[in-house]
This record gives structure tokens, sequence and C-alpha cells, in this order.
């Protein structure tokens, strides 16, 4: 089959999404957050392709005119993707790092970053020297040290591990999740006894 394979599928469900959960051949997820889906076209695609085996479906299904494939829902990969060992050192892995939170106050939501020791005094832009603080506990403390201004840290600031961050990242599920992908995604939930 050509690199146009979905082309030819229809989607008749008024224009609702249908996302895959992507599993890694071990049958975890690729990563937590953000979470790994496909669209539903490129998960028809892989599994054509015979790149992935479907573990769950949609009760709706997409056609063409020769074909009708009831819509994936989870995929796993048959060849296993290593995770990367390394974080790399992007503001998003640094609020993960911090769990969305102000490394300060605890706050969450509207976010920045700081230099512990500022930039000014000789501080660099590195994990070790940086961290997530809300907009006033940054103005507070500005272009001087901890000592300066009385304020603590809430955690040292530290090199994550890759999986240190996907394991942070099960802590933040998707806004939306399929019932087909609970058994895959082990967040922290009370069991049943």
């Amino acid at each position: 089959m050509d690199g146009d394979f979905t082309s030819g599928f229809l989607r008749h469900h008024g224009g609702r999404q249908f996302p895959a959960l992507v599993l890694n051949a071990d049958y975890r997820p690729l990563s937590y957050l953000p979470l790994s889906l496909w669209t539903w076209q490129e998960a028809v695609k892989a599994a054509w392709l015979e790149r992935v085996s479907i573990i769950a479906e949609y009760d709706e299904v997409v056609h063409s005119p020769s074909t009708e494939i009831r819509i994936p829902s989870v995929v796993v990969l048959k060849d296993y993707v290593k995770p990367a060992r390394n974080a790399a050192f992007t503001r998003f892995n640094l609020f993960l790092r911090d769990e969305f939170s102000c490394q300060y106050c605890g706050a969450r939501g509207d976010l920045t970053f700081d230099h512990v020791v500022p930039r000014s005094r000789g501080g660099r832009t590195t994990w070790e020297n940086v961290v997530a603080a809300c907009g006033p506990c940054n103005l507070r403390k500005g272009a001087r040290t901890l000592a300066q201004t009385g304020m603590q840290l809430r955690r040292p600031p530290h090199r994550p591990s890759g999986e240190e961050l996907r394991n942070i990242g099960r802590k933040f599920p998707p806004n939306h999740l399929h019932e087909s992908w609970m058994d895959f995604l082990y967040w922290d939930v009370e069991l049943e006894e």
C-alpha cells in the first residue's frame, strides 16, 4: 500500500477524535506526559503496515470502498523503543520535575523559572540552579540570593533522569482517558478490596 493509505478512509463520526494510546513493546506507554497518543489515522496506518498490534478498539469504524476497520483505541509497538536515559533540559521538563508548582511557595498555575543563584552573581542556567517559580515569588527574589531574601526552596534542584520524569508524569493524567486505556495506565488510584 502506498504512503497515502489514510486518504481513502472516511470518518463518519461528527468530527469527534479517536486517539489511540501507544504502548511500547513492554506494554507501558511510551510517555505519560504528554501521554503517548496517535491519531486514529496513524494507528490504522501502523496496523496496516504491521508495525503495531491492536489491543483494544473503539465501537466506531472507518471504511474505504473495499475495507472496513474498527478504530484502534490501544496499540502496542512490535519493536521495543528504548526510553531516553537523560532528560532534555526544557522548560516543560523543568516544570514537570518540579511537579508544576512554585518551589518557593507551592503555588500552581502561572509559572516561570528562577535562577537560584542569580545570573548576575555567576549563576548558570542548569538543572541544578533553575527552579519553577510563580510570578510573585520570582519578583520577590529578584537578583538576590536565598539568604538575602529569607526564602527557602521546597526541594533542592537536581538533574532528573528520564525515568524520574516518566514517573512524575504518571501523576498528571490528561483530561481525556478512554476506558480501554485504563489497564495500561498505572495511575495512583485506590484499588478496590
